[in-house]
């Protein structure tokens, strides 16, 4: 009896080798990891958005930091769409320019141009800035601006 024990498919010494996952067993970890990624790739997807948000209201309140010492510097904002530029370059009725206050003018984080007009339509004693925000056109409740709007 001993021989025919030995020699059985089914001793401990060989069950060890033949231990491993099931197909079905691997299926259902990647259907469990599938839920979990459906229910936290949301989550940071939102955040994501919620990012670029929050640079380009930096970038905007970093935008009037620039522009309030150029004023300082030369008396006046600079002025026309292309105004940003001006705070790479000097333009030449800036006697009093000590720039550059910025190394180069960004886009905002959806890869647009910001939008600078002064004198502005909604800061008519200074200036606006506006980021089109996500959805890459002017108006709408994407904006991102360096005024506020009464939202109803």
């Amino acid at each position: 009896m001993k021989a025919t024990t030995r020699n059985s498919k089914l001793t401990p010494r060989n069950s060890r080798r033949r231990a491993g996952f099931t197909l079905i067993e691997l299926l259902l970890v990647l259907v469990i990891l599938g839920v979990l990624a459906g229910i936290v790739l949301p989550k940071f997807a939102g955040r994501t958005e919620q990012a670029r948000q929050s640079a380009a209201q930096t970038q905007i309140s970093t935008f009037g930091t620039v522009l309030d010492a150029f004023e300082v510097d030369n008396g006046y904002y600079p002025k026309g769409k292309n105004g940003l530029n001006d705070l790479v370059q000097a333009p030449r009725e800036a006697k009093s320019w000590r720039g550059p206050y910025i190394k180069e003018v960004p886009k905002d984080p959806w890869g647009n141009d910001y939008n600078y007009e002064c004198p502005g339509k909604n800061n008519p004693t200074s200036y606006d800035v506006l980021s089109m925000g996500p959805d890459g056109k002017v108006g709408g409740d994407d904006d991102i601006t360096n005024w506020t709007t009464n939202k109803r």
